[in-house]
């Protein structure tokens, strides 16, 4: 409880509000595990991987600054480093200078990386639909998406949010 005179007054939340932050937590934790655990069980690929190979294939030449790619995925510079070295090990990302100052390095997603992210794509998906969408039901998609954007916008680890 709040001290008077000690900042903002602190309004408890409701039990609504309440359910909801605990079934978030749960979701939060959960279903990311799950979808590595479907990864990891049908590609021998873990949802860190499928996620850098995503988004590289959706950058422009199919490259990312080391530190646009671990923003992206919500991962420290070093935990990217970790997972490009796993994937270029594997033939599937090769690392660059960057060209607009030589100093920094890009992740470049090679061919047989983007046919490895359309080969694990199908499993991904199913396990997205298992996991999360086939329990949204008649929500209100465009109005949750928002809402979750708005929330993750203020934590430290947001990137940039598209729009709904």
């Amino acid at each position: 409880m709040a001290r008077a005179g000690r900042g903002p007054a602190v309004v408890p939340l409701s039990a609504g509000e309440e359910a909801f932050l605990r079934a978030w937590s749960r979701a939060a934790l959960g279903v990311p595990r799950a979808l590595d655990a479907d990864l990891q069980a049908g590609q021998g690929m873990s949802l860190s991987e499928y996620t850098a190979l995503m988004h590289l294939s959706e950058a422009p030449g199919r490259s990312l600054r080391m530190s646009d790619l671990a923003s992206a995925c919500a991962l420290s510079l070093s935990g990217m480093s970790r997972i490009v070295s796993r994937l270029e090990a594997q033939g599937l990302v090769e690392r660059e200078r960057a060209s607009c100052d030589g100093r920094g390095l890009n992740a470049v997603l090679t061919d047989a990386g983007l046919g490895r992210l359309r080969r694990a794509w199908p499993a991904h998906l199913a396990s997205v639909r298992r996991h999360m969408m086939d329990h949204l039901g008649e929500l209100d998609l465009p109005g949750v998406t928002a809402a979750v954007q708005r929330f993750a916008s203020g934590t430290p680890c947001a990137g940039p949010q598209q729009e709904v």
